[in-house]
């Protein structure tokens, strides 16, 4: 099915290498490494994704400010969809993974993590900003190396400095001999392929659809005014309504990438926290 919508949205790259009109497709340049709208040459310049990142943060401290301000017995609707994200990142993904007894500690950062990533990926289809701000390797990094900490902190405080990284890079009821090889590809597993995996994982998915919701309307918009006749109108119909039918997919990936992310933190942090 996605094969085929992925197809479709391609039509108008093929029509203008056909017909020789111009149909210029997204580029990484472009998309991702915009012109500087403020302080340009310096330390705090800010671009087009930048200010999205800027506005996400914003949007994300007013309701979370006025939740603990108004919180009422009886849930408004806004209160009830703000409570609804904390309690699922609370139940589904702290006491689920890492339990009852020792979730509590760590709900503030396993909520931290999926809001934030949560309303920093929907501003990619949100119009006027249109673009996710996990879209660019920083923000994923961030998120990333907080995870890195958070689950080093908490092996820490639960079984000891030396205990905790004996335990991650020597793993008990293996022969001596072994470790020679063991040690070093735990080290890896455990200290440089998690964080790289989360910050790859999370930044490929949101440019994947970034891209495919650009192709799909920058080619509507082709299809309809630079396509004449019934050819144009019905192929751009068809490639808005892919594009729509992404904008509902890109909102499931990216509540999906916000879900994944939190849960894999709290599966390190209770690997972290527990016995081998």
């Amino acid at each position: 099915m996605f094969s085929f919508l992925n197809a479709l949205a391609s039509v108008p790259i093929l029509l203008a290498s056909q017909s020789g009109d111009s149909f210029t497709p997204p580029t990484l340049d472009h998309e991702f490494y915009p012109d500087p709208i403020w302080f340009a040459g310096t330390p705090f310049e800010i671009h087009r994704l930048i200010l999205v990142r800027l506005i996400a943060v914003t949007v994300l401290l007013a309701v979370m400010v006025w939740y603990s301000r108004s919180a009422k017995l009886v849930p408004s609707r806004g209160q009830a969809v703000v409570e609804s994200l904390l309690d699922f990142s609370r139940v589904q993904i702290g006491q689920e993974i890492i339990g009852e007894k020792e979730a509590g500690k760590y709900q503030p950062m396993l909520a931290t993590v999926f809001i934030g990533i949560l309303f920093m990926n929907i501003t990619g289809v949100i119009p006027g900003l249109q673009i996710a701000g996990t879209s660019l390797v920083g923000m994923p990094l961030i998120f990333a190396l907080f995870v890195f900490v958070g689950f080093i902190l908490a092996g820490v405080k639960s079984r000891g400095f030396g205990r905790f990284f004996r335990e991650q890079l020597f793993p008990p009821g293996v022969p001596a001999a072994v470790y020679i090889l063991l040690a070093p590809l735990e080290f890896f597993s455990t200290f440089i392929m998690r964080p790289l995996t989360l910050t790859v994982r999370l930044l490929s998915n949101m440019v994947a659809g970034h891209f495919i919701l650009v192709m799909c309307f920058l080619g509507t918009h082709y299809l309809y005014f630079q396509i004449s006749g019934a050819l144009g109108v019905g192929l751009g119909s068809l490639t808005l309504l892919v594009g729509v039918i992404f904008v509902v997919f890109e909102l499931f990936v990216g509540a999906l990438q916000a879900y994944i992310f939190a849960m894999l933190a709290a599966v390190y942090i209770s690997l972290s926290i527990s016995e081998h």
